[in-house]
């Protein structure tokens, strides 16, 4: 089976790979922002920040930001930069819940609105947004080339799509740190913490299962994206990749 056609879903069953993400978020949602900076040790952050300078003020002004989760950065997004709209979307509407309390905290509603809908169907026209966000949501999708053409149709020519995900190591002493702290520490703490000790373990199961590096930013090419590039973050572990709808 090619590599971009291996699928792993959080708890294997024969529902379909979405409808298992969605759950999974369901039921992890009110800890996730906990788990998320535990089990990074904050680094994520600082990962955030570095997604978000790939945003040009002037020229992205509207923004969509894809498997937006709690929002974080959408929130961040907009403290950051003087970008007009946000729109965040996400698959798991218990997620999205706990992203609306913290628009609302931020004083952000004016310029932040969340919706439910799936990333693989953007309910959008063609050509809406000035920029596509994604931070840990591409692994996700059930058909990745269908979510990566469907940001592709919204983005205006000569928007730019910008997304954080997770990478497979090639160095090895830092791979094999990071296989033991994904894959036995961190989904210890999310038994102890979440009330889906499954989903942590997915975690660590689908990020070595995500084409990454060449393989990502050659499947962005495939799909009609230009100038793909991939910058590597903290020893690989996470990587940033750009792109542009031609013009």
């Amino acid at each position: 089976m090619a590599e971009t056609e291996k699928v792993v879903k959080p708890y294997g069953e024969s529902s379909s790979k979405k409808e298992e993400v969605g759950r999974m978020f369901d039921a992890i949602a009110p800890t996730y922002d906990l788990l998320n900076r535990s089990t990074s040790l904050r680094v994520d952050t600082l990962w955030r920040k570095k997604m978000i300078a790939e945003l040009d003020p002037e020229k992205h002004r509207k923004i969509l930001d894809v498997a937006t989760g709690t929002a974080d950065v959408a929130i961040q997004t907009a403290k950051r930069t003087e970008v007009e709209h946000i729109t965040g979307l996400d698959l798991s509407e218990g997620m999205l819940a706990v992203g609306r309390q913290k628009v609302t905290k931020a004083g952000l509603d004016d310029r932040i609105v969340l919706q439910q809908g799936d990333s693989e169907a953007l309910p959008f026209p063609d050509n809406s947004f000035d920029a596509v966000t994604v931070a840990f949501g591409v692994r996700n999708f059930e058909n990745l080339e269908q979510g990566l053409g469907e940001m592709l149709r919204v983005l205006r020519p000569g928007g730019k799509i910008v997304i954080l995900e997770f990478s497979r190591i090639t160095f090895a002493p830092i791979r094999w740190g990071f296989n033991l702290y994904f894959g036995k520490i961190m989904p210890l703490i999310g038994r102890l913490q979440s009330k889906d000790p499954r989903a942590y373990a997915y975690l660590f199961e689908s990020v070595q299962a995500f084409p990454s590096g060449t393989a990502f930013t050659d499947i962005l090419q495939r799909v009609g994206y230009k100038q793909a590039e991939c910058q590597p973050l903290t020893f690989g572990i996470a990587s940033i990749y750009t792109a542009v709808k031609s013009s």
